[in-house]
C-alpha cells in the first residue's frame, strides 16, 4: 500500500529535521549546508519493504542522479523507512549496491553514504556516542557526486579530520547532550 501524503510529509520532517540539526546543526559534513541552502538535495522516500526492493528503488535513483543537472540535483537521500531496520541486513544491502554502483559503470562518479538509526561503526560497542555521528532517524542511503567531494575537498582543505573532529563532538555531547539537541527544533 502507498505511502499516504500525511506518512511522507511525516519521514521528510524527521529526515529533514536530522540533516539540518545533526549533520548541519553540529558540523559533522561541512559540505552539506550549501548544497542545503541551494536546495540540491533529492529527498526520494523508498516504499520497499525488502532489500529487492531498495535495491530497485536504488538504481532508479542512481540513474537519475546521474542524468541530473548537478546545479539542480547534486545529491540524493534515498530514505527507507520500511525495510533494513536490523543493522546487518542493511549492511548486507550496503555491499549490494556498491556492487550495484560498479556494475552501471558508475564508480568514480557517484558514491553511496550510510546511515542508519543502529548504525555502528566496525569495533565499537552498539551504544558508543562516536556511532550517532552516522545514525538517521531511518536507514538512509546518501548518493554523492564524486565531483562535489572532490571540490569540497579542496575547499576544505582538512578534510581528512572530519571524522575524528566529528568523534569529538560527539564525546563532548555525550548521550544525554544528543538528545537534548535532536528534541530542539530546527532553525530553517
Amino acid at each position: 500500500m502507498p505511502l499516504s501524503a500525511e506518512s511522507r510529509e511525516t519521514i521528510l520532517f524527521a529526515t529533514r529535521h536530522w540533516l539540518t540539526r545533526a549533520v548541519i546543526g553540529l558540523n559533522l559534513c561541512p559540505f552539506a549546508k550549501s548544497v542545503h541552502v541551494k536546495n540540491q538535495i533529492r529527498y526520494t522516500i523508498s516504499e520497499a519493504t525488502d532489500m529487492e526492493g531498495v535495491l530497485m528503488d536504488l538504481e532508479t535513483e542512481l540513474q537519475t542522479l546521474i542524468d541530473a543537472d548537478p546545479a539542480s540535483i547534486d545529491t540524493t537521500l534515498l530514505v527507507i523507512p520500511h525495510a533494513l531496520a536490523d543493522f546487518l541486513n542493511y549492511n548486507d544491502c550496503l555491499f549490494f549496491a556498491n556492487r550495484m554502483l560498479k556494475q552501471m559503470g558508475l564508480e568514480g562518479e557517484l558514491q553511496i553514504a550510510s546511515f542508519h538509526p543502529q548504525y555502528q561503526f566496525e569495533g565499537s560497542e552498539p551504544d558508543d556516542i562516536e556511532n550517532y555521528t552516522n545514525r538517521a532517524p531511518y536507514p538512509i542511503l546518501h548518493l554523492l557526486r564524486e565531483a562535489s567531494i572532490e571540490r569540497a575537498v579542496e575547499a576544505f582543505p582538512d578534510a581528512a579530520d572530519i571524522y575524528e573532529r566529528n568523534q569529538e563532538t560527539m564525546q563532548r555531547l555525550g548521550r544525554e547532550g544528543w538528545r537534548k539537541w535532536m528534541t530542539e527544533p530546527s532553525e530553517d
